[in-house]
């Protein structure tokens, strides 16, 4: 994967605000895996971002480089060592991911006390992916030690990585576009589409209530 440059995101985001049908100046930004990273980092660099849906997301920028302006997020690496392969031919890279409290690797670590956005932390305890439940432990408890307050946890049991829309398909196995291989995603089929359903009222319920 190349490295990213915030600036893309940046001029979607003007677009969406320019948008006759949004009621602006703020807007709000749902990131799920990877795509969580880059909301967090939306939050904290750019303007106007009043609200941020994190899904299974990681408070460190993972794998490549980020660049925002003149400062750059290096990528939080895999260890290749920690990837297990199943009898099936998939792949466990739970453990794969460095921990984002390695002091080698705190520059990868996105700066969330400075957005003024609110987060909504969304979690599937059965994250075969990563450790999203760690991550949002992390995330919490570095915005309370800078004295915020503007987050919200939720976090539903047996379910897995990928918490789409209520009524997505099921995908306890997916293909990594970084990696290349098929890995595991986790999850229970009932509870995982409950966690789906459940959700996404919540989302609505926060984006309504931060973006008015």
């Amino acid at each position: 994967m190349k490295d990213l440059n915030l600036d893309y995101f940046e001029e979607a985001a003007k677009f969406v605000q320019s948008h006759p049908k949004v009621k602006g100046p703020s807007i709000g930004v749902i990131g799920s895996g990877k795509g969580a990273q880059l909301a967090f980092s939306m939050a904290s660099f750019l303007p106007n971002i009043a609200a941020v849906v994190s899904i299974n997301g990681c408070i460190s920028n993972t794998t490549t480089a980020l660049r925002c302006g003149s400062f750059i997020l290096p990528g939080l690496p895999f260890n290749l060592d920690k990837i297990s392969a199943m009898d099936s031919g998939v792949y466990d890279v739970t453990e794969a991911l460095e921990d984002p409290l390695d002091p080698a690797y705190r520059e990868s670590c996105i700066l969330l006390e400075k957005a003024n956005a609110h987060f909504l932390f969304i979690v599937g305890e059965d994250d075969r992916h990563w450790k999203c439940s760690v991550y949002a432990d992390i995330a919490v408890k570095h915005l309370t030690g800078h004295g915020k307050t503007n987050f919200t946890l939720l976090s539903y049991p047996n379910a897995g990585h990928r918490i789409d829309p209520p009524y997505s398909l099921f995908f306890p196995v997916s293909l990594d576009p970084v990696l290349g291989v098929h890995v595991l995603g986790g999850g229970q089929l009932k509870a995982h589409a409950v966690a789906q359903i459940e959700s996404w009222k919540k989302i609505l319920e926060f984006l309504h209530l931060h973006l008015g």
